[in-house]
C-alpha cells in the first residue's frame, strides 16, 4: 500500500518539523538542539517515553528565552537527533549531555552550566554532573524518577533496571512495528498524557507533536529500550547523592507520577530544596507563574 492510500504511511514519509522555535544546532553524535534568547546558558532535558521530545519543555525553553541564551536537546532517538538501531542506554544519554554541555561552554564560556530535567531525564543529568562536575551550574529536576518506593536504589555502580530478555522480546522485527504503532496512536498518547497530567485537561499542542514525533522513522528503537527498563539506573540514589552542586527538586500530587517516598535520602542535604505543586508532573503547562517563581529564584540566587 502507497503513502497517498495509507495515512500512517503518509504521516511516516513527511519529515518532522520542529518541536521549538529559534535555531536549530547540530552536535556530534547525531544530536540535535534548539536554542534562543541571550544571556547565560541553560540546557533543558526532556523526559523518555515513547513519544518523548524537547516539545515537553516548550513553556520552560520560552519562559526562559526572554533573558537566557537556552538550549533544548533532543536526546538520542527522539525527536530530530538520531534514531538509528542501536543500544539505547543511560550511558549513551549521559555522554550526550557531556557533548551537549562542550558544545554549549564552548559557544557561551567555561562556566558551569545551569540546567533543567524532566523526570527520566533527571537521572542523565545528575549522572552527567557527577561524573563532571565542574562543567554543571545549578539543576532543577522536575519530577525527577528514582524516588518511587520505600525501597532506596542503590545498586553496582552503572547498572541498570533492565527487565532480562525483555527487550529482545521486544525488538523482534516481526511484531515491533506493530507494537509501536499501537502503543503511540493518537488515542492511546492522549491517555498516557492524562495520565501525566492527572486530569482530562492536557496542553493539545504537546499531544499533537508527540503524535508527530512518534511516526518518525526509527522511532521505535529507544522507546523499546525505555519499555525494557534498561534506560533507568539501578544505582539512581547514590548518584543523587554525590551531587554537589545546587539542587532544586519539584513534582505534582496527581496522575501516575506522585510516589517520591524515596526522597528522605536526599530531603536533609544541605544543596537540595524541595517544592510540591498541586498539579501534575508538568507544573509548568498548568502553573506557569507559580512554577516560574521559585524557578527563577533558584536559579538566580
Amino acid at each position: 500500500m502507497n503513502a497517498a492510500l495509507d495515512p500512517v504511511l503518509a504521516r511516516q514519509s513527511q519529515p518532522l518539523g520542529p518541536a521549538l522555535p529559534g535555531d536549530r544546532l547540530a552536535f556530534p553524535g547525531g544530536l540535535v538542539c534548539y536554542t534562543m534568547g541571550s544571556g547565560a546558558p541553560l540546557l533543558l532535558v526532556h523526559s523518555v517515553n515513547a513519544a518523548a521530545s524537547a516539545a515537553e519543555l516548550r513553556p520552560v525553553y520560552e519562559h526562559y528565552a526572554t533573558w537566557r541564551t537556552v538550549f533544548a536537546l533532543d536526546l538520542p532517538g527522539f525527536g530530530l537527533s538520531e534514531r538509528s538501531d542501536r543500544e539505547y542506554t543511560p550511558r549513551l544519554m549521559t555522554d550526550a549531555l557531556h557533548e551537549a554541555a562542550a558544545q554549549i561552554r564552548q559557544r557561551c564560556g567555561p562556566g558551569p552550566l545551569d540546567a533543567v530535567g524532566l523526570s527520566l531525564g533527571c537521572e542523565f543529568l545528575a549522572r552527567a554532573a557527577c561524573e563532571r562536575p565542574r562543567n554543571w551550574g545549578r539543576l532543577a529536576l522536575v519530577s525527577p524518577t528514582g524516588f518511587r518506593g520505600s525501597k532506596p536504589l542503590r545498586g553496582a555502580p552503572g547498572s541498570t533496571r533492565a527487565i532480562p530478555g525483555l527487550h529482545a522480546v521486544l525488538s523482534v522485527p516481526l511484531w515491533a512495528p506493530f507494537l509501536f504503532d499501537n502503543l503511540t496512536r493518537p488515542k492511546v498518547v492522549r491517555y498516557f498524557l492524562e495520565k501525566t497530567w492527572g486530569g482530562r485537561q492536557i496542553d493539545e499542542q504537546a499531544w499533537a507533536y508527540a503524535v508527530e514525533t512518534a511516526r518518525a522513522p526509527g522511532a521505535r528503537h529507544a522507546p523499546l529500550a525505555f519499555l525494557s527498563g534498561g534506560l533507568f539506573s539501578a544505582d539512581i540514589l547514590d548518584v543523587y547523592d554525590k551531587l554537589r552542586q545546587p539542587v532544586w527538586m519539584c513534582h505534582g500530587v496527581r496522575g501516575d507520577f506522585t510516589d517520591y517516598r524515596a526522597k528522605k535520602e536526599v530531603e536533609k542535604k544541605p544543596n537540595w530544596r524541595f517544592n510540591v505543586f498541586q498539579t501534575g508532573a508538568l507544573p509548568y503547562f498548568e502553573r506557569p507563574q507559580e512554577f516560574f517563581a521559585v524557578c527563577d529564584r533558584f536559579l538566580t540566587r
